[in-house]
């Protein structure tokens, strides 16, 4: 199959795709994201995406599943040596896809939401993507100050719940005001218990930073606070681990 080979560490392509790989807002920039490894690749596919260019290590190229070395308009087959200064990953991946950014657009007022006040970790903030697509919820809003949602660390732990979502980033609160679901908001000492509320659908949850929780502008837009039974006496939890209780709760309750 016809494919670009690329053997120079200077090729302008494969500084572009190190950026990708490397660095959090390259995306913003080039207006594309890099996919790497066969797993997230083939979640991407699954959802109906398309990738502009795919991209193969030389030693892999002949070993290629078909649908992978079709899925793209044009194929780029990168030497091994090149390989390792791409790769974020500590085991590199064979492969990868580079896709146009998605469209962000404005916020769906109705849909089921997931805001995301000023969370840090990227992988806290994919862990949360995963949950809301697992367990139907369509839109996420992200606050600034949010580790970005299209980085490379972020699209990793969100394991391809990228595409099963209407992401929306770089808000202010007063944006938040544009959503027409009753707004929950997390809370570790105060509100209803989460195992015994009635739960309405659709609704947006508010998870809030790792250290400072909620913002206090938020919290007064909530119609609810809503905090986790943890019998075992901790002081809180995870902000991924409490997503997942809380999303599964609303899908449950459904």
């Amino acid at each position: 199959m016809k494919h670009t080979l690329i053997q120079s560490r200077d090729n302008a392509f494969l500084k572009d795709l190190r950026r990708l790989a490397h660095e959090s807002a390259a995306y913003r920039k080039q207006g594309r994201v890099w996919l790497e490894g066969d797993h997230l690749c083939d979640a991407a596919l699954a959802r109906g995406q398309h990738p502009v260019v795919a991209v193969f290590s030389e030693s892999f190229w002949p070993l290629v599943p078909a649908h992978q070395a079709r899925a793209a308009i044009k194929n780029v087959v990168i030497a091994d040596a090149l390989w390792a200064d791409i790769s974020a990953l500590e085991s590199p991946a064979r492969m990868g896809f580079v896709l146009d950014l998605p469209e962000a657009g404005a916020l769906r007022p109705h849909a089921p939401t997931v805001v995301l006040d000023r969370l840090q970790d990227a992988g806290n903030v994919g862990s949360i993507l995963r949950s809301a697509s697992a367990f139907g919820f369509t839109q996420i809003a992200a606050l600034k100050g949010t580790a970005l949602l299209w980085s490379p660390k972020v699209l990793r732990a969100g394991m391809g719940a990228h595409f099963a979502l209407h992401l929306v980033e770089g808000l202010q609160e007063d944006d938040i005001d544009a959503l027409q679901v009753p707004l929950l908001a997390t809370s570790s000492h105060e509100g209803d218990y989460l195992h015994r509320a009635a739960l309405p659908w659709p609704c947006g949850w508010v998870m809030g930073h790792e250290g400072q929780g909620v913002s206090p502008a938020l919290q007064r837009r909530a119609a609810r606070h809503i905090r986790i039974a943890q019998p075992g006496g901790e002081e809180s939890l995870n902000v991924g681990a409490a997503a997942a209780i809380c999303l599964h709760a609303s899908a449950a309750a459904r």
